[in-house]
């Protein structure tokens, strides 16, 4: 189960990420996949899973967010 479930998120980041524009979207859609896969292995439950997916797709968003503006600074 966790092995389709692994590919799934894998399969599912790399559609999600293909139509990002920005590194904000591209972050959050990285962070909620790894959150979740992270979330499932600690906790095995899909209660965990979710909460991984949302804390990991607010983390990449930040951090892809920061990105984002630091390019806009160095490309006016």
């Amino acid at each position: 189960m966790k092995r389709i479930l692994s590919i799934s998120v894998v399969v599912l980041l790399v559609c999600a990420a293909a139509g990002c524009q920005t590194k904000a979207q591209t972050g959050a859609a990285i962070g909620a996949g790894g959150g979740a896969v992270a979330g499932q292995a600690i906790g095995g439950d899909t209660k965990s899973t979710l909460i991984g997916a949302g804390a990991g797709a607010v983390g990449g968003y930040i951090i892809g967010n920061e990105m984002d503006k630091q390019d806009a600074k160095q490309n006016p």
